[in-house]
């Protein structure tokens, strides 16, 4: 019997999608094949404290949400179970090699700032411990969606009319209306999930809403909004990336895709593959793999798109290089639709990366 493969499932973090990831790392370690990996759980506070093994299990088991009440994933501030005098027993030993059986490679499960933007990425290469997903610089790039939609543009996506808000920079409301229209989308530009996000359909609201996103980071993104069907399609791989069939977003419980509409129960309905002209489809499919080589992705990434039901036109929106892990999350559906289940899918996910890591050495 061959000796089994070390994964180390890093999750939590100090951003506001920390709730997420709890939810994505619990279902991708209990699909993860217990015969052929062992797997180390590293769970990372809001507090930033890392916790190993055992200590990673537990911290998950206790703050995992419930998404089974009515109104799923909460951003309230979990309680955390370490205390100050177990911070001694985190990164250290990450550094130092104390951990019982050498990591073969990292699957993080992390979503937005320190574990999705590059941050985690360089300090892994920095270590030489190979990981899923991409590598540093695409990390970085994608995170910032306004850098994104540049290098979109610049490969003949097409993207909707923005405007770059910074925190200790003034800006002119009525300019903004005037340049982008109501309703206009406001979004922190450095994270995902729809945290922070809102859609602003009068003055006060865009004041209110850009004072909410600047809560999550140095930049907000605004942008306008473009009324049309939500399409998002997955790419896979890394030399010769393929995309997955197209999925549409219907959200139910608000006129777009916020953060209620993906987290909670019923709150958006998913058509996979999406029901769309071929030539709709076969044309999103290109610019999401032209988008994920453009970005310099690896592994996996999903691309969002609007489809204008005014013009026709497809429109960037941005692109994930962590997309949701769960057995139910879009990236997941869409591999599932091929004959992948959500097995198979980290397992092809992690045997990629370790086969890349092989041939750079």
């Amino acid at each position: 019997m061959s000796k089994k493969i070390n994964v180390a499932v890093i999750f939590g973090g100090k951003s506001g999608e920390h709730e997420v990831s709890l939810k994505s790392a619990n279902q991708a370690m209990e699909a993860l094949d217990k015969e052929k990996y062992n797997i180390v759980p590293i769970a990372i506070t809001k507090g930033g404290q890392w916790l190993i093994g055992s200590m990673g299990d537990e911290y998950m088991r206790t703050n995992l949400p419930n998404t089974q009440k009515e109104g799923g994933i909460t951003l309230e501030q979990s309680q955390s179970l370490v205390e100050d005098k177990d911070k001694e027993k985190s990164l250290n030993n990450f550094y130092q090699g104390e951990l019982e059986e050498k990591i073969d490679i990292v699957l993080p499960i992390g979503h937005g700032t320190y574990l999705e933007d590059g941050k985690l990425q360089g300090m892994l290469d920095m270590l030489g411990i190979p990981y899923v997903f991409s590598g540093t610089l695409a990390s970085a790039l994608a995170m910032n969606k306004k850098k994104t939609k540049i290098i979109a543009k610049s490969v003949g996506l097409k993207i909707a009319k923005d405007v770059v808000v910074l925190r200790n920079k003034k800006f002119n409301l009525e300019k903004i209306i005037a340049k982008l229209n109501l309703p206009i989308v406001v979004k922190p530009a450095e994270l995902g999930s729809s945290v922070g996000t809102s859609l602003a359909s009068t003055k006060e609201e865009l004041a209110e809403g850009i004072k909410t996103a600047l809560e999550y980071g140095e930049e907000v993104l605004l942008e306008q909004f473009i009324q049309g069907r939500e399409l998002t399609v997955a790419v896979m791989g890394d030399k010769s990336p393929k995309a997955l069939p197209v999925i549409e977003i219907i959200p139910q419980v608000s006129g777009w895709f916020d953060y209620r509409a993906k987290y909670e129960k019923g709150g958006s309905k998913e058509v996979c593959p999406a029901e769309i002209p071929e030539e709709i489809r076969k044309k999103i499919q290109k610019y999401a793999v032209k988008i994920f080589k453009a970005i310099g992705c690896l592994d996996l990434a999903r691309a969002d798109f609007i489809w204008d039901k005014n013009d026709g036109k497809l429109y960037f929106l941005e692109i994930n290089t962590i997309p949701g892990m769960t057995g139910t999350s879009l990236a997941p559906q869409a591999a599932a639709a091929t004959g992948i289940n959500f097995s198979k899918y980290l397992d092809k996910l992690i045997s990629g990366a370790l086969k890349r890591a092989k041939d750079i050495k």
